[in-house]
C-alpha cells in the first residue's frame, strides 16, 4: 500500500529534485506489414502505427495529470526496418521512403521520437542491412523524429568491422547532410554492441524480434533525487553511501512501475519493462556528473571517477531491481556529454577527456554518448573509436554504444547547439594518429573465448 508519507515524499522529489518519467515507449512489431511492394509496405506501416499508437500521447498526458508525475516524452519503437524492408527494398532510396513514412506516422500520433530505423549486423550484413545503412544520412536529414541504430557487435558473435568502417563513413555523411543544425542528424544515430531488445531510450530504441506484437516500456530518471539524498550523508562511509543510493533508486523505480502498469492497463497493451537508468538533462540539478562530484570528486574526470561511477551504477541496479516486476533496457547511469551540465562543465574545465570517458564506459550503462568532435575528423578515426567501444562491450558482456557528432565546419573550442533534451556540447579534441590500416583490414573480429558457453 502507498501511504500518505510516500505520496508527500514523491511530490517533494518531483518539485525539488527534477524527478520525472523520461519516457513511455510503445514498441510495435511491423513484421506483419512485410510486403514485396515498397509502397504497399509503407501504407501498412503507417496504418499499423497510427492505429496501435493513437491513444499513446493522450494516455500519457492523462496519467501525468492524474498522478502529478512529469512524463517528458512519449515515443515509439518498431521492428528493425532492415528486416521489415528486406523483401521489397532494392535501393537506399526505398529505405528512405520507409523512414519518411515512419516520420509521418510519428507526427500523426504526436510522439516525440520513433526508433527502429535499424539493422542488426553483429556477424555480417545482408544486402538489406547494407542498403539501410547507406540510407541513414538521407533519412536522418529528411526526417524530424526518426532515430536510427545499428548493432555491429556482440559477446557471442564478435564485431563486424566491415559495418564499423561503413558506419564511420555514414556518420561523416550524416554530419555533412545536417550541417545547418550543427550536424544534429548524428544525434539520432547510435552504434551498439550487445543492443537490448527492450530499450525505451532514444536514439537506440527498437522493438526486438523476441518481443510480442506490442508492448509498453518505461524509462525513469532521477539524478537530482539521488544527488539530494547524497547531500544528506555527505562525509559518511561507503556503506551509508551505498544504502542511500539503493533506497533512492527503489523509490524512483516505483514511480516508473506505477506509470508503466497504469499505461499498459489503459492502453490494453502488455507491460514490458522499466528501465531504471539515471538519465540526465541540461537542467540545473539534473546531472549524473554532479552525483559523482557529491560522492567526493572535485570534478568528473579526476582520479577515482571510474570507481565512483561503478559504485553508482551498481547500487542503482540493486535498489531498482526490487521495485519493478520486470527490469530491462539499459538500466544504470548514462553519461552523455551534451545532456549533462556537469559533464559539460568538466570538459570546459579540462578535467574530462574523450579517453577518460572511454574508461568510464567500462562501468556505465551505455557508452560514448552525445560527444561533439571536430567536423574534419576522418571517417576512419570515427570507425576506430567505434571499434574500441564495441570491444569494451564485447569483452565485458555489456551493452556499449557510440553516439559521436562530428560538427561540420566547427573545431575544438567551439560549441554545438542541439536544443531541447539534447542540450549543447563543447567540441572535444580527438587523437588524430591514424588507424586507417586497421579499419581497412575488413572482416570480423572474433568473439572472445568466454563467449563459448553452450
Amino acid at each position: 500500500m502507498i501511504n500518505l508519507f510516500e505520496v508527500q515524499e514523491t511530490n517533494k522529489m518531483i518539485e525539488e529534485s527534477n524527478l520525472d518519467v523520461r519516457t513511455i515507449t510503445l514498441g510495435i512489431s511491423l513484421l506483419d506489414c512485410c510486403d514485396s511492394d515498397v509502397d504497399r509496405l509503407c501504407e501498412k506501416i503507417y496504418k499499423k502505427i497510427t492505429t496501435v499508437a493513437k491513444d499513446l500521447v493522450s494516455t500519457g498526458e492523462a496519467i501525468s495529470l492524474e498522478y502529478g508525475i512529469p512524463i517528458v516524452n512519449k515515443r515509439i519503437s518498431v521492428t528493425p526496418v532492415a528486416l521489415v524492408g528486406a523483401s521489397c527494398c532494392k535501393t537506399p532510396e526505398d529505405f528512405v521512403k520507409i523512414g519518411q513514412t515512419l516520420d509521418r506516422a510519428a507526427k500523426s500520433v504526436g510522439v516525440n521520437f520513433l526508433g527502429g530505423f535499424s539493422a542488426l549486423v553483429s556477424k555480417g550484413m545482408s544486402e538489406s542491412d547494407r542498403l539501410l545503412i547507406e540510407a541513414i544520412p538521407q533519412t536522418l536529414a529528411t526526417t524530424e523524429r526518426v532515430c536510427s541504430s545499428v548493432n555491429v557487435g556482440s559477446t557471442k558473435t564478435g564485431i563486424d568491422m566491415d559495418a564499423v568502417k561503413l558506419l564511420g563513413e555514414k556518420i561523416v555523411e550524416t554530419a555533412r547532410a545536417t550541417s545547418d543544425i550543427d550536424s544534429g542528424g548524428c544525434a539520432k544515430l547510435v552504434v551498439f554492441c550487445n543492443a537490448p531488445d527492450d530499450n525505451p531510450f532514444m536514439a537506440g530504441a527498437f522493438h526486438g524480434v523476441t518481443e510480442g506484437d506490442a508492448v509498453i516500456n518505461v524509462g525513469v530518471s532521477g539524478p537530482g533525487v539521488v544527488k539530494r539524498a547524497l547531500m544528506e550523508v555527505r562525509g559518511k562511509d561507503f556503506e551509508t553511501l551505498c544504502e542511500t543510493i539503493k533506497k533512492t533508486a527503489f523509490k524512483v523505480t516505483r514511480v516508473g512501475q506505477l506509470v508503466a502498469s497504469t499505461a499498459a492497463k489503459r492502453l490494453k497493451i502488455p507491460f514490458g519493462i522499466v528501465d531504471l537508468s539515471l538519465a540526465p538533462t541540461p537542467s540545473i540539478g539534473d546531472s549524473v556528473a554532479e552525483i559523482l562530484e557529491e560522492i567526493g570528486l572535485e570534478r568528473v574526470g579526476a582520479p577515482g571517477t571510474t570507481a565512483a561511477l561503478a559504485l553508482l551504477n551498481d547500487q542503482v541496479k540493486k535498489g531498482g531491481v526490487m521495485a519493478s516486476s520486470y527490469v530491462g533496457g539499459l538500466s544504470g547511469a548514462f553519461i552523455p556529454v551534451s545532456e549533462d551540465q556537469g559533464m559539460i562543465d568538466a570538459v570546459n574545465a579540462g578535467a574530462l577527456t574523450l579517453e577518460k570517458l572511454e574508461a568510464m564506459t567500462c562501468v556505465c550503462s551505455v557508452g560514448l554518448d552525445m560527444i561533439a568532435i571536430p567536423g574534419d575528423t576522418k571517417a576512419s578515426t570515427i570507425s576506430g573509436i567505434i571499434a574500441d567501444e564495441m570491444a569494451i562491450g564485447m569483452i565485458n558482456q555489456k551493452t556499449t554504444a557510440v553516439r559521436l557528432i562530428p560538427v561540420w565546419g566547427k573545431g575544438v573550442g567551439e560549441v554545438a547547439e542541439f536544443g531541447g533534451l539534447l542540450g549543447y556540447a563543447p567540441i572535444m579534441p580527438v587523437n588524430n594518429f591514424s588507424c586507417e590500416a586497421f579499419v581497412n583490414r575488413g572482416g570480423r573480429i572474433p568473439a572472445p573465448i568466454h563467449s563459448f558457453k553452450n
